[in-house]
């Protein structure tokens, strides 16, 4: 069997592969009060070149207070990229978010029983800007539940 090799998808999506950090400004919700942060993620590939692996961490007032862990991959039927997500909350990732492209703009959704949310990467070279808009069971409308602006770093 030959194994499938990374394509011009794949390429796209690993142009986030470093390290990046940035402030963050979270809006309070149910999973906390919010106010500013700090963000570190660091992406890399794996798998050969078809998966995106992310690693991240949030820091208020000099203290980790929030981790998760990414796995993207690009679906090969349908070219969508799927995110995975397992982060301190321990909710399961199951379904994966579901997104594609829009020129430089990677936006994702997702929907469980906890509500719907709309996640957008905003990829400009050494700098992307992430958002996070939810909308919680009773909530007519999405809300922006968080949104950072990240730089990468050297190693």
């Amino acid at each position: 069997m030959n194994l499938p090799k990374p394509g011009p998808e794949q390429a796209k999506l690993m142009r986030f592969a470093g390290h990046w950090s940035g402030a963050e400004q979270v809006s309070p919700s149910p999973f906390g009060p919010g106010g500013a942060a700090t963000g570190r993620t660091r992406f890399r590939e794996d798998l050969a070149g078809m998966a995106l692996i992310q690693e991240y961490e949030q820091e208020k007032d000099g203290a980790v207070v929030f981790r998760g862990h990414g796995v993207f991959l690009v679906e090969p039927d349908s070219g969508d990229v799927l995110w995975w997500w397992f982060d301190d909350f321990g909710f399961p990732p199951d379904p994966p978010a579901r997104g594609r492209w829009s020129g430089e703009v990677l936006e994702f959704s997702k929907s469980t029983p906890r509500g719907e949310a709309r996640y957008r990467y905003e990829l400009d070279g050494d700098r992307y800007r992430f958002v996070i808009e939810n909308r919680f069971p009773g909530q007519p409308d999405f809300a922006e539940f968080m949104r950072g602006d990240y730089t990468r770093r050297t190693a």
